[in-house]
């Protein structure tokens, strides 16, 4: 792999680096009671530095045993919390990462590397939403170059860019702000521009080949494909987090019996190219972008090298694709009537484009629907809902299920003022200034 290319987003700055406490454990627990507290605290402290040093070498599943180990003998270190966090997302177990940074938030409410990875396990886990409330929370610790890629991830690049341009034209700015600028403007879109930023760091070649895997990093197929892209890990079917390690559970003195872990082999990984510029030395140590089984869809489609032309990168590999797919469907008419597939409620019409771009993206006959949406207000806050319509009730029920047989979620309704949606005729630009 091109060592050039081969950095992490800067976001990774605070996912992976920092100061990481780690761990070694065997995981049966015993009761240890008859310890004294150093002693315990010390064990604690050794088990969590080794949790860290697994994260560092990718070992998932090694970093949770040592990590719940820590957590079990000091339940209210914020610090060791944070690392559990970190090794659950390392092992693809985003929903026990949400609720370890949670925890660790409850503990030490001004930790901005557990707020800006609460935000990117919720986006992991398909709550947009609650990402974006997460990282509007925390903005005043969260750095805008982190913050401004994070949003982007989670369904409003728009509103990125507008974070991500004030921090790329700050007198400090460095490369790894610019590309975050530069991503934000392809999530959203904008490919001229975003092209225009990539060259101010990089050679004509590596600009087409930077853009073409952004182009495949544009097209998730499941609401964790970026999230575990970013880390390089194979998103799990998580138990969650054991009942035991809850923040407010009873505390009880325990112990490691004597044995370390059995060495297991790491699993086989395929690196793949980086999606930012050269970052500093603890983010590329970690190197939390190569990238094993996580699959965007099939490869030729991407990793072709853009046209020179910088408004049509995505759209000359798009299209192609879309009337493919739509002439093999060959979807017949849908009956008119007054049922319509409601796709998500949304912060404003603009996140809401958004939403419609990726949901066509998923299910591609969609572009043969035309998007209705409807503001609508509840406790206090406004929404924008997203929806396809005006069909009979069984065409709508078929639409539904094919989005989501896509990975798609989505509901069937009947007509509630419904309209079109505020953006169309209005061009294909997501981003504006």
């Amino acid at each position: 792999m091109n060592r050039r290319l081969a950095a992490s987003f800067t976001l990774s700055a605070l996912l992976l680096g920092g100061t990481m406490v780690g761990c070694t454990h065997d995981a049966h627990l015993a009761s240890a009671s008859a310890r004294d507290a150093d002693k315990v605290a010390a064990q604690a402290a050794d088990l969590a530095a080794k949790a860290g040093k697994a994260v560092a070498a990718k070992k998932g599943d090694k970093a949770v045993e040592y990590a719940e180990a820590a957590v079990a003998l000091q339940p209210r270190d914020a610090d060791y919390r944070a690392v559990l966090g970190q090794s659950y997302m390392q092992a693809g177990r985003f929903a026990s990462a949400h609720q370890a940074f949670v925890d660790t938030l409850s503990l030490d409410p001004k930790n901005a590397r557990a707020a800006l990875n609460l935000a990117l396990a919720e986006t992991a886990e398909g709550n947009w939403s609650g990402a974006r409330q997460t990282l509007a929370d925390h903005a005043d610790i969260i750095p805008a170059s982190d913050r401004g890629l994070a949003l982007a991830l989670a369904g409003d690049p728009k509103g990125a860019v507008a974070i991500l341009y004030p921090a790329a034209r700050e007198p400090g700015a460095d490369s790894k702000t610019r590309q975050n600028l530069a991503l934000a403007l392809a999530l959203a879109g904008d490919w001229r521009d975003a092209r225009l930023i990539v060259s101010m760091d990089l050679s004509p070649a590596d600009v087409d080949k930077r853009l073409g895997q952004w182009a495949q990093f544009a097209q998730p197929r499941q609401a964790s494909d970026q999230i575990a892209s970013l880390l390089g890990v194979t998103p799990m079917q998580d138990p969650g987090q054991p009942i035991a390690l809850a923040l407010n559970a009873p505390a009880a003195p325990v112990a490691l019996a004597a044995a370390e872990p059995a060495a297991e082999p790491a699993p086989a990984r395929v690196d793949t190219p980086a999606l930012s510029a050269a970052a500093s030395a603890p983010v590329a140590e970690a190197k939390p972008v190569q990238t094993a089984s996580v699959a965007f869809g099939p490869r030729h489609e991407v990793v072709q090298q853009l046209p020179a032309a910088p408004a049509a990168p995505v759209r000359e590999s798009r299209a192609p694709v879309v009337e493919q797919a739509a002439a093999k469907t060959a979807p017949k008419p849908l009956a008119e009537g007054n049922y319509y597939v409601q796709f998500g409620a949304f912060d404003s019409p603009a996140v809401a484009h958004d939403g419609w771009a990726r949901a066509m993206r998923r299910l591609p006959s969609l572009a043969e629907q035309t998007p209705h949406g409807m503001s609508f207000s509840q406790n206090g806050a406004t929404y924008y809902r997203l929806s396809a319509g005006g069909f009979a009730k069984g065409d709508a029920r078929r639409l539904c299920n094919q989005y989501r047989a896509r990975g798609g979620r989505c509901f069937i309704r009947t007509g509630a003022g419904d309209q079109v949606a505020q953006w169309v005729g209005k061009g294909t630009e997501l981003a504006s200034r």
